[in-house]
């Protein structure tokens, strides 16, 4: 699809490309501690796509991938750097991938746990953010533990700090920042789930398709320039 195979105004009501990035995927997107500036995969993809339909680029943070639903409601963004989550299929259009992140668990520096393998374990108790993707699939890989939900990443990591779970949930990026906080938290060194990042788009909005076949040249092109 081309641009002029649909509306450019339909992605784009305000005049700006209005991209909602997660600041709590630190592998995707992380703030440049010298200027405040927002780096990362995610905004180079940003940037590139705003090039490609000739518009500025207004990138909007939120705390976590619910907050970026419920911004959603409000029409408060045109693109959004999310994971491909299947519950959120009904409203919502998802690119190829254009790169993964991996998760895994944060503990106590004394805890037992090494693996995530002896995470699942009765009477084990996981606190997840309850919108995130890899809460989603948590729920399908375990069978003994038991999650208990937050609102945030950052709120699961206060759960552990607090004693009221034995295992945080999140990215692995994300978790290392809190390892190295010095507060006496450890991140497993493997993984549990391994996460496609996409570029969703509102279900119905025709330039979906655009969309998708633009972020399949740019992982092309990257991988060539690579």
């Amino acid at each position: 699809m081309s641009l002029l195979d649909f509306d450019i105004r339909e992605l784009v009501p305000t005049g700006s490309l209005r991209a909602a990035v997660n600041v709590a995927n630190a592998a995707l997107v992380r703030v440049d501690e010298r200027t405040g500036e927002l780096l990362g995969p995610s905004i180079d993809l940003a940037n590139a796509l705003a090039a490609e339909i000739d518009c500025p680029l207004v990138v909007n943070p939120y705390p976590s991938a619910a907050a970026i639903l419920a911004a959603a409601e409000g029409n408060d963004w045109d693109i959004a750097f999310i994971a491909a989550d299947p519950s959120r299929a009904d409203r919502f259009e998802f690119s190829p991938p254009y790169a993964f992140v991996t998760a895994t668990y944060l503990v106590l520096e004394a805890s037992h746990i090494h693996s995530v393998t002896e995470v699942d374990l009765s009477g084990l108790r996981i606190s997840a953010a309850r919108e995130a993707a890899y809460t989603k699939q948590l729920e399908k890989l375990l069978q003994h533990a038991a999650i208990i939900y937050s609102e945030s990443p950052m709120a699961s990591i206060e759960m552990l700090r607090a004693g009221a779970c034995e295992a945080a949930a999140g990215l692995k990026d994300f978790l290392q920042f809190a390892a190295e906080s010095g507060d006496g938290l450890r991140i497993l060194d493997d993984t549990f789930l391994e996460i496609p990042q996409t570029v969703a788009v509102r279900k119905g909005v025709m330039a979906a398709s655009f969309v998708s076949e633009f972020v399949t040249r740019y992982v092309k092109n990257l991988s060539s320039d690579n």
